[in-house]
């Protein structure tokens, strides 16, 4: 029988260390994402993980053991393991607290290290596969494991990349071996990328922020903190090490695209990996020079591909979604605001109603890649924007630190300026805008209808932050974090701020109807603020219509997404104008934006 949904996870197979044929991936099982083992040489999947709600968290060792991260529905959890082959599940490391997962790594002598998340602090384990492990240190505050050497020696610890300490290295008695990059001045931004899987090596790769572009930098015990500014990236990078060389490939995003580069830290060259145009959404060297990576762009769904041509797990669904989708760039005082935009494929005169999804974030922005809501959205007639606004990555670091309005305000004046320059255009419906965000993107609706609501038709947010100062308060403490660095303090420091930023402040000058979608189960944007700012809609007769999930933030199971989008489409279809069939008409040229190098 076939599902009525599939869903997909934007990431690549896990490779075995010491077999590159046995792979590990998410694929659609019944409508939830689960975990399953691919035989590259018979051309083979099994599933290994079939749990109601889920499985996304996956791993797989040098002996090719099959690792996954079971958790409720808060997302606390432990560690399983199963042989490639099948057999009887068993514990990763026996014993370990319950918490949320913050990292897992396998050394090829099946050291195993991984980092929970228990609350108000990290805990970091270290044992064997099937063993009882040690707690190697307890720290406050959230961080992820950013790696361990192949001989288990130092594991790395990425906290904020804003931190004095944004990565702390260990050894595995507990003892700290360095502090990056410790205190200092501009351009000490540091992202962990893990340690080089060579064996002997010790060295850990980095990514840097030179405070207008982004360079590769690594640290060793012996030569300390090395930058290697002579390979400066220019808009936002990631990067990871090839397993047998001392070379590491970058993914580049940049205005709404990917780039891939073969960088020679030994040789100091740099050259180009070719990929079509698009999104790269997540790429891997393997032995032998080889990449694996993950493509797609607005019109089709993601495929894996190898550039030596190894077989790789079958992709999911090959939609084609239809519409014509281009790019243009929106003059403001403060600089060309790039928007992708998909136009429906429709006949008449009218320009079409036009939805906004706004990305979420703020540190992230809308590529070039498929989505099924904008398949949906466009399939049904309607034109889709989609805006990376200032905050957003894959502009440079100027762009992305840029709030001179506030936080959110700044973002909501970029949107309005998008709004504007279509509707000038004739490319949309002056009168028929609506705005569809989700986290951070809902957020944004919702400050966009409060504060600017003469150019909205409807607003739907999905897990929003509703009330800042009651979210702040009920959320995470690497969200509480984030908030004070956004505000430049916490809520009783600099109340205004919030109090100036946040939707609740302006709910009862809302005009145009929401749709409202909060999850029950939500740590990130919790319940409570979101029912505190629906009461301050009904107290003001705002019309709104609500919807709560018994979920978390994130969810791994397709029956509550499709949920959200068949909710979300009814209530466009009542609140907007029919759309009209218009005539073919040729995209808009891309205006005097900058291109990809």
């Amino acid at each position: 029988m076939t599902s009525p949904f599939q869903v997909f996870v934007a990431a690549l197979p896990d490779v075995c260390p010491s077999d590159p044929c046995r792979m590990v991936f998410t694929a659609d099982s019944g409508g939830r994402c689960e975990v399953f083992a691919w035989d590259a040489a018979a051309r083979r999947a099994r599933q290994v993980t079939d749990r109601p709600g889920g499985t996304v968290h996956r791993a797989i060792d040098a002996d090719g053991c099959v690792w996954w991260f079971e958790e409720d529905a808060s997302g606390r959890g432990r560690w399983w393991f199963q042989p490639f082959d099948g057999g009887p599940r068993l514990p990763g490391l026996p014993g370990a607290p319950a918490g949320q997962p913050r990292g897992l790594a396998v050394t090829a002598d099946g050291t195993v290290a991984a980092a929970v998340d228990r609350g108000p602090g990290t805990v970091v384990l270290v044992g064997r596969r099937g063993r009882v492990p040690h707690e190697v240190l307890r720290v406050p505050g959230g961080c992820r494991l950013g790696g361990i050497t192949p001989d288990g020696a130092l594991i790395a610890l990425a906290s904020s990349a804003d931190d004095a300490a944004a990565v702390t290295v260990v050894a595995r008695d507990g003892r700290t071996a360095a502090v990056l990059p410790g205190p200092g001045g501009p351009g000490s931004r540091l992202w962990c990328q893990g340690f080089s899987p060579r064996p002997g090596s010790r060295e850990l790769l980095l990514v840097r922020d030179l405070g207008d572009r982004y360079a590769p930098a690594t640290w060793t015990p012996e030569d300390g903190l090395r930058a290697h500014d002579w390979c400066a990236f220019d808009t936002e990078v990631s990067a990871r090490w090839y397993p047998d060389a001392r070379r590491v490939l970058v993914r580049q995003d940049r205005h709404g695209r990917s780039l891939l580069h073969r960088v020679d830290l030994g040789t100091r060259s740099r050259e180009a990996v070719p990929t079509p145009p698009g999104s790269v959404l997540d790429a891997a060297p393997r032995p032998g020079g080889a990449v694996d990576y993950l493509w797609t762009d607005t019109a089709h769904a993601p495929v894996l591909r190898a550039t030596d041509g190894i077989a790789l797990p079958p992709p999911g669904p090959r939609a084609v979604v239809p519409g014509r989708h281009t790019e243009l760039w929106t003059p403001t005082s403060s600089g060309r605001v790039h928007t992708l935009l998909s136009l429906p494929d429709t006949s008449g005169a009218a320009p079409p109603p036009a939805v906004f999804l706004v990305h979420g974030g703020p540190a992230d922005h809308d590529r070039d890649a498929y989505d099924a809501t904008v398949h949906s959205l466009v399939a049904s007639g309607y034109a889709v924007v989609r805006v990376n606004y200032r905050g957003s990555t894959g502009y440079g670091p100027r762009w992305r630190r840029a709030f001179p309005a506030g936080v959110g305000h700044t973002q909501v004046a970029d949107l309005a300026a998008v709004r504007a320059d279509l509707v000038a255009r004739g490319l949309v419906a002056g009168e028929a805008c609506a705005l569809w965000g989700v986290s951070w993107g809902a957020y944004l609706v919702l400050l966009a209808l409060g504060t600017r609501p003469g150019l909205w038709r409807a607003g739907i947010a999905v897990k929003p932050v509703a009330d800042w100062v009651a979210a702040h308060r009920a959320t995470t403490p690497a969200l509480r974090a984030l908030d004070a660095r956004l505000f430049g303090g916490t809520p009783d420091q600099v109340p205004e701020r919030y109090a100036g930023s946040s939707p609740l402040t302006y709910a009862a000058a809302v005009t145009a109807p929401l749709l409202v979608v909060g999850a029950t189960r939500d740590a990130k944007c919790p319940p409570g603020q979101i029912r505190t700012y629906l009461a301050a809609l009904a107290a003001a007769d705002v019309p709104f219509e609500a919807l709560w999930l018994d979920t978390g933030h994130d969810g791994y199971d397709g029956a509550a997404h499709v949920a959200v989008l068949r909710r979300s489409l009814r209530f466009l279809r009542t609140r907007l104008p029919e759309p009209a069939p218009r005539a073919p008409s040729r995209p808009p040229a891309p205006a005097g934006g900058p291109r990809p190098r």
